[in-house]
């Protein structure tokens, strides 16, 4: 179970209970067939809400999360004590992967539900067509790192492949490729040809300021992985949503 923040700040115990129970069903159900090696997508923010950055693998239970996705966190966070106590008891390979936020075509564009990039589109869309302004919860001035999903795919397929750890990576861009959601919100107005008005609601919340990794293990093991930039792949995005508006995800 996954949403963006205001979907979180209003059902934090049933992403707690809902997650906590698919990772137990998963892992164990594995391990019942005896599967080898399992990955489990984690998330960056699992990460502690006070913390010293970049973050990085060794830092995933060093405190608690920040309070508007509590029950996502923690239920995240028990995958990788899953993932140890089979590895222990059992010798299996199950790990865990961290990718930082994640955008791209066949995501859920769900306007209270989606994260806030395919909700941006959405919204763009929407704007443009009717005619009015843009609006955006928040300040935009939030920093995240945004992974393109096809990226994150290849990645996927090279952990299965090559990764023999259970301690988790993390699949993230590089510190200096993080943006604000402003920057975020001017790609999506650029890629959707929107010329109308764009106004921040600040009485909005805007979660977590920040929570930059490092991908310094990832690109220890894959040097050569290059990642799709920024602005092309929010293009390929908006495009693959205006070509799919009446079947999409929303």
């Amino acid at each position: 179970m996954v949403g963006g923040l205001f979907h979180n700040l209003a059902h934090n115990l049933k992403f707690f209970r809902k997650n906590m129970a698919i990772n137990d069903n998963v892992l164990a159900l594995c391990h019942e067939f005896d599967v080898e090696k399992c990955v489990s997508c984690l998330s960056t923010c699992i990460f502690p809400d006070k913390t010293s950055y970049p973050i990085d693998e060794t830092m995933v239970h060093l405190g608690p999360p920040h309070d508007s996705n509590f029950g996502y966190s923690y239920a995240k966070r028990m995958i990788d004590v899953l993932n140890k106590g089979y590895a222990q008891e059992h010798n299996r390979k199950y790990t865990s992967v961290v990718p930082c936020n994640v955008f791209g075509p066949h995501d859920n564009y769900n306007l209270q539900a989606g994260h806030v990039l395919p909700a941006l589109i959405h919204k763009a869309y929407v704007a443009k067509r009717d005619g009015h302004a843009l609006q955006v919860f928040g300040s935009g001035k939030p920093l995240r790192q945004f992974i393109y999903s096809i990226d994150l795919a290849r990645l996927f397929v090279k952990v299965v492949r090559e990764y023999e750890d259970v301690e988790p990576i993390i699949l993230s861009v590089g510190e200096s490729d993080e943006v604000s959601i402003r920057d975020a919100v001017s790609a999506v107005v650029k890629a959707i040809g929107f010329e109308g008005s764009v106004e921040y609601d600040t009485s909005k919340a805007d979660g977590q300021f920040k929570k930059t990794a490092s991908n310094e293990k990832l690109l220890k093991l894959f040097p050569d992985f290059k990642f799709t930039p920024f602005d092309e792949a929010i293009q390929e995005s908006v495009d693959w949503f205006v070509e799919n508006y009446d079947t999409a995800r929303k």
